[in-house]
C-alpha cells in the first residue's frame, strides 16, 4: 500500500492507496507542539479503516508545515553567516527595494543572522577564478572567532561560489572540525546560481531551518519504525519527493511542502477527469492555496518570496492567502469587518469545535448560515456546537451594528473576496482567461465555496473530487522522486556553441541523476536566456539534443509572446541551465466508486440573504446521482454546496461535477 500524510494548520490528513485502487482516508487534529503525534494518529486511523498494518505500507510520503511555520514565526536555529570579506551585510542590504511602495514605515523582515553573528572570510573569487586566495591560517582564525558565538547552524555564502566552490568547500571542512554538532549550509550546493543576495538569503533560510526539521524528521522516523512503517520521504516545494536525510540537511527545499502535495493531487485528478485546464483552490483550516493547471501541468517558478524573504529554489507556482475555515473575523480600528490572516488553528480551533475558541471564524459563519450540518461531526471526529458558533458571531455582529445572519454572510463574502483575489493573480495576471478553465475545489472547506467563486469568475464547470478533503495527502501518495540541479553558465557570442551547451547540460543531468540514486524515468532541462543588457531571463525548454539556434529561436518566440516584440539585432545569452530528473511514480489507478445510499435530509440555509429549503445528503452519493441546487452534500472529509442555478452530477469516480444552469454573474 502507498501512504501519504499531509500536516495542515488544523487537521492532519492520511490516505492509504491499495493495489486494487481503493482509497482509505482519515483525519486527525494537528498537534502543533509535536506534529508527529497527529501524523501517527491519522496513520493509525487510516490503517484501521483499511484493516491493514504498517508492515503492508511500502512507501510513506510526507508533506508538512514544520519549516514553513518556523519561518513564519521566527522560531529558527541560532545561525551564523560566513561571507566574502566586505559582504557580510549583504543579507541586510538586500536589493534596496521597499516592501510596500507607499508605506515608507514598512520594513523588510530582519535577517535571521544578526550583525554580531556575521563573519567575513579573507578571500575573493570572480566569475573567471580566484582573485584573493583563501589563506589557511587566517581562515582558521576566522572560523575560531565564528565558533566562539556557539551557533547551531552556519550559512557559508561566498561570491561566485556557483562557478568556483573550492573556498566554500575548504571552509566547510574547517567549520566541521571546529563545530562538529552544527549544521553547515553551502550556497553552491543548495542554489548553484548567481545573484548573490537571493543566493545568500536562501542559504541563510536553509541553515536556520535545517536543525529544527532534522530533529522533527528524526523523531518521526523513529515513531514510524516503531509502527513498522517505512522511513518517510518528504515532499519538496517543487512537487517531487526526496529522502528524509536530504530533507533534513536542506530544509529550504521543503518550505512549500504541504501545498505542493495539493497541486500534485489536483494535476493527477485533472488528467483523470480529462480536464487539461483547471484552476485549483485548496481551502483548508488555516489558509487557501491557489494554483493553475494549464495543458495538464502546474507551472513552476525558480524564485519566490516566503514570509518576505526570497527563496531561489524550484517550486510549484502556488499563491497562498490567509483565508481558511479557521480564519478569525474581527473589527479593525476603522470599524470595518476583516477576516484573517490570524487563524484559530487546531488548538483551540473555531468556536464551534467546543474546545475553548471564542473568536468567530469562517467555519462558525458557515454553520450559522446552515451550510454545515451540526449533527454530523467533521472529519477527525470533531463535533460541531451550533450554539457556540452563534454566540461568537453574535458578539462580533453587536460590535459592528449588524444582525448575526448579516455578520455571518459578511464573514463568508470577505473570505471569498480574498480567495477571488488569489484566483485572479494566478489566472488574469498570468494572461489566462479564467472562463476557459474549470474550477477544482478541494481541501476541507474548498467545495463549500467553489461554486460561488466560479460564478464570480464566469466559470461554468466545477469539479469536487470525492477525496477533496484529503487531496494533498493523495497527491503525496502518488508523487515521484525528483532531484534538481542548476548552474549559471553565462554563455554568449562564440562561447555559446553546441559543444559548450552539451557539456554543461550533460554535467547537470549527471549530477541530478547521481543525487536521485536510481535510473531516471524522465529528464527535463530548462534554459534561462536574455538579450544582452537585460536584467532578467525567460526560461525555455532545452531537451538533450537541442542546439543553440533552437534555444535562441524559442527564447525569441517567448519574448515576443510575453512583451510583444523580438530584437533581431540583439545578442542572446544563455545565463542559467536547470536540470530536473524524475524517478518512476507509483502506478496509481483509482477504483470506481461503489454505490451508496446517503441519508437524505431537508434543511434551511441562508443563500444571498434569503432563507431557502435545501436537500442535504449525508454521506457519499453513488455514481449517476444528480442534484439540483440548492443542495448540500456532506462527504466524510468535506461539504459540497450546490447553490441555486447550479446542478451537480456524480461520475463513476465519485467526483461531483457542478454546472451553472444560468449565466454566471
Amino acid at each position: 500500500m502507498l501512504l501519504g500524510v499531509d500536516v495542515g494548520g488544523t487537521f492532519t490528513d492520511a490516505v492509504l492507496l491499495g493495489q486494487d485502487g481503493r482509497i482509505h482516508t482519515a483525519k486527525a487534529p494537528t498537534t502543533p507542539a509535536d506534529q508527529s503525534v497527529g501524523v501517527l494518529g491519522a496513520v493509525a486511523a487510516a490503517l484501521e479503516r483499511a484493516d491493514a498494518s504498517g508492515a503492508q505500507v511500502r512507501r510513506f510520503a510526507h508533506g508538512m508545515t514544520v519549516a514553513t511555520n518556523a519561518l513564519l514565526e521566527g522560531k529558527v536555529a541560532r545561525t551564523a553567516l560566513l561571507a566574502t570579506r566586505g559582504f557580510a551585510d549583504l543579507i541586510e542590504l538586500g536589493r534596496q527595494a521597499r516592501p510596500e511602495l507607499y508605506r515608507l514605515c514598512a520594513a523588510p523582515p530582519a535577517p535571521l543572522t544578526p550583525p554580531e553573528r556575521r563573519f567575513e572570510a579573507p578571500e575573493r573569487t570572480g566569475p573567471e577564478g580566484v582573485i584573493e586566495a583563501l589563506e589557511g591560517e587566517v581562515a582558521r582564525e576566522t572560523v575560531a572567532e565564528l565558533a566562539a558565538c556557539d551557533p547551531e547552524a552556519v550559512a557559508v555564502v561566498l561570491l561566485h561560489s556557483y562557478a568556483h566552490p573550492e573556498h566554500e568547500l575548504a571552509l566547510a571542512q574547517m567549520l566541521a572540525a571546529a563545530l562538529p554538532d552544527a549544521h553547515i549550509s553551502l550556497s553552491h550546493d543548495l542554489v548553484g546560481t548567481f545573484r548573490e543576495y537571493e543566493r545568500a538569503a536562501t542559504t541563510e533560510i536553509d541553515a536556520a531551518l535545517s536543525p529544527l526539521l532534522g530533529r522533527y524528521l528524526g523523531h518521526l522516523s523513529a515513531r514510524a519504525s516503531d509502527g513498522d512503517l517505512p522511513e518517510p520521504q518528504v515532499m519538496q516545494s517543487s512537487g517531487g519527493l526526496l529522502s528524509c536525510a536530504r530533507a533534513a540537511s536542506h530544509a529550504a527545499l521543503t518550505v512549500l511542502s504541504g501545498p505542493a502535495g495539493g497541486a500534485a493531487g489536483a494535476q493527477m485528478l485533472a488528467r483523470a477527469s480529462a480536464e487539461p485546464n483547471v484552476l485549483c483552490v485548496d481551502m483548508g483550516g488555516t489558509s487557501c492555496d491557489v494554483c493553475l493547471v494549464a495543458d495538464g501541468a502546474v507551472a513552476e517558478s525558480v524564485e519566490r518570496t516566503v514570509a518576505g524573504r526570497p527563496l531561489a529554489l524550484p517550486a510549484l507556482d502556488i499563491h497562498t492567502v490567509g483565508a481558511g475555515g479557521g480564519s478569525i473575523a474581527w473589527r479593525d480600528a476603522g470599524g470595518a469587518m476583516r477576516v484573517g490572516p490570524q487563524s484559530a488553528g487546531a488548538d483551540p480551533g473555531p468556536a464551534c469545535y467546543g474546545l475553548g475558541g471564542q473568536e468567530p471564524t469562517v467555519t462558525d459563519a458557515n454553520l450559522v448560515l446552515g451550510r454545515l450540518l451540526a449533527e454530523q461531526p467533521l472529519a477527525g471526529g470533531v463535533a460541531l456546537h451550533a450554539d457556540a458558533a452563534h454566540r461568537a458571531v453574535a458578539r462580533l455582529a453587536r460590535s459592528l451594528g449588524l444582525s448575526t445572519i448579516a455578520c455571518a454572510e459578511g464573514i463568508v463574502r470577505i473570505a471569498e473576496a480574498e480567495m477571488l483575489g488569489a484566483l485572479r493573480v494566478m489566472s488574469v495576471q498570468r494572461g489566462h482567461d479564467p472562463r476557459a478553465f474549470a474550477l477544482m475545489g478541494f481541501g476541507g472547506a474548498g467545495p463549500l465555496h467553489a461554486a460561488s467563486l466560479a460564478a464570480e469568475l464566469g466559470i461554468r464547470r466545477v469539479l469536487c473530487p470525492r477525496a477533496s478533503g484529503v487531496l494533498c495527502a493523495l497527491g503525496l501518495a502518488a508523487a515521484a522522486p525528483r532531484r534538481d540541479t542548476a548552474r549559471t553558465v553565462m554563455l554568449r557570442g562564440a562561447a555559446f556553441d553546441e559543444q559548450s551547451l552539451d557539456a554543461a547540460r550533460d554535467e547537470l543531468i549527471a549530477a541530478a541523476t547521481g543525487a536521485l540514486g536510481e535510473r531516471p524515468h524522465s529528464v527535463r532541462v530548462r534554459a534561462e536566456l536574455r538579450y544582452r543588457g537585460q536584467s532578467f531571463e525567460l526560461a525555455v525548454d532545452a531537451p538533450p539534443g537541442s542546439g543553440p539556434q533552437e534555444l535562441q529561436e524559442a527564447f525569441a518566440r517567448e519574448h515576443e509572446a510575453r512583451y510583444g516584440y523580438r530584437d533581431a539585432e540583439g545578442q542572446i545569452e544563455l545565463v542559467t541551465l536547470r536540470a530536473s530528473v524524475f524517478g518512476a511514480a507509483p502506478a496509481v489507478t483509482l477504483a470506481p466508486r461503489a454505490g451508496s445510499a446517503p441519508k437524505r435530509l431537508s434543511r434551511e440555509m441562508i443563500l444571498g440573504g434569503i432563507p431557502v429549503r435545501a436537500l442535504c445528503l449525508q454521506g457519499e452519493p453513488a455514481p449517476g446521482t444528480r442534484l439540483q441546487g440548492p443542495a448540500l452534500c456532506a462527504l466524510p472529509e468535506t461539504t459540497v454546496l450546490v447553490p441555486e442555478g447550479w446542478s451537480a452530477d456524480v461520475d463513476e469516480m465519485g467526483t461531483i461535477i457542478m454546472r451553472a444552469q444560468e449565466e454566471p454573474r
